[in-house]
């Protein structure tokens, strides 16, 4: 009797373990099946992968780096966008603040819900560019109240000694960490990218004109801008990408003489004829003229966004590049950009399907 109890006894623990197996192997099959019809979101253009939102937590570590970055409605896939690859791309402690206007908070918000990015929303008021910019009909129309956000970032950093500006139609492919890391000369108050040294100019400078010196941005016919002493040729730098050392930037008065400059040419018309929406770099290029330091001239290959830029670069040197920046009349989430496919390695789609990027549909044969 002793024995058959046993037998009995070892034959349920058996039938018991085979229904245990069973059991977590149904549940394994079923979790592939989730994952097998989840590959695409549904009212997307573009089935974007976005697993590596949840395989990629990283320990940050460190003082925080604080990098603001503009999301205009229109235009917040690029911001997020932009924030992602430099998240991805490094280990440091990025705090991201985000400024934009009222009425995309809501939206900003959902979207960034879906990610692990730290990051707080800044909201601008465009009154405080009241009497600062044309009354021209046709100028204010093309006046984007945002770009201006980087001419007043000690208002929206009160307590930051030093900040990363990002215009939005970037991607950063390096570590964060080195761009933040460099090194602002003593009564500087900013580090820019000049046109001339960048590893940007010899590719495309030729086909660019004046863009590439002050002449391009500033109308040195004007008794203004001849009194300022500056010389024409002097090689410009692109304030889409820039190091800021905030104490510096309040002890010299920066944002006020902008503005001064700001309001100058709102009853002189100072800038360029010639010039095309660059309408913050000219009160840059005079506040900062000869008195700035450089950035490594690979976290800012820029023109991305201009004519021709997909046959002026190599994929090589795209791909060694730390910084990318799209400035010009096509973006990379456009239908018509170079490049686009390293923007769309990064993009996350917006849970409100308003936001999506277009993109050639591939012609049958």
């Amino acid at each position: 009797m002793t024995v058959r109890r046993v037998n009995v006894v070892i034959l349920v623990l058996l039938v018991i373990a085979f229904l245990i197996i069973l059991h977590r192997n149904l549940l394994n099959l079923n979790d592939f099946l989730k994952q097998e019809s989840s590959d695409t979101v549904p009212g997307m253009v573009l089935p974007f992968e976005t697993d590596f939102l949840l395989d990629h937590k990283v320990i940050r570590t460190g003082d925080e780096i604080p990098v603001v970055i503009t999301a205009p409605e229109e235009r917040l896939g690029a911001a997020v966008t932009a924030m992602n690859s430099i998240y991805r791309n490094s280990k440091a402690n990025v705090v991201f603040n985000i400024v934009t206007l009222n009425e995309s908070v809501v939206h900003l918000r959902t979207w960034l819900s879906k990610t692990d990015m730290k990051h707080r929303v800044i909201i601008f008021d465009p009154k405080i560019l009241t009497g600062k910019i044309s009354n021209d009909p046709q100028k204010v129309e093309a006046v984007k109240p945002l770009n201006f956000a980087r001419f007043f970032l000690p208002v929206f950093l009160p307590d930051t000694e030093k900040v990363i500006y990002l215009d939005d139609d970037v991607i950063v492919q390096g570590d964060i960490r080195e761009l933040f890391d460099t090194s602002i000369k003593v009564g500087h108050a900013a580090a820019f990218s000049e046109d001339c040294d960048s590893a940007s100019f010899k590719g495309i400078a030729r086909g660019a004109g004046n863009q590439n010196s002050y002449i391009g941005f500033l109308d040195f016919k004007k008794e203004a801008i001849k009194k300022l002493g500056m010389r024409a040729n002097t090689c410009s730098f692109n304030p889409g990408v820039f190091v800021a050392n905030l104490t510096e930037w309040k002890q010299q008065n920066i944002t006020s003489q902008l503005e001064f400059w700001m309001e100058r040419n709102a009853k002189e018309d100072l800038y360029s004829k010639t010039l095309a929406d660059s309408i913050t770099t000219p009160p840059m290029l005079i506040v900062f003229y000869k008195h700035h330091s450089n950035i490594d001239p690979m976290w800012h290959v820029r023109h991305l966004g201009v004519t021709g830029a997909g046959n002026r670069y190599s994929p090589q040197f795209v791909k060694a590049a730390k910084l990318l920046h799209w400035n010009g009349h096509y973006k990379p989430w456009g239908r018509a950009s170079a490049f686009s496919d390293i923007w769309d390695k990064w993009f996350i789609p917006d849970p409100t399907g308003k936001f999506h990027p277009i993109r050639r549909l591939a012609v049958e044969k």
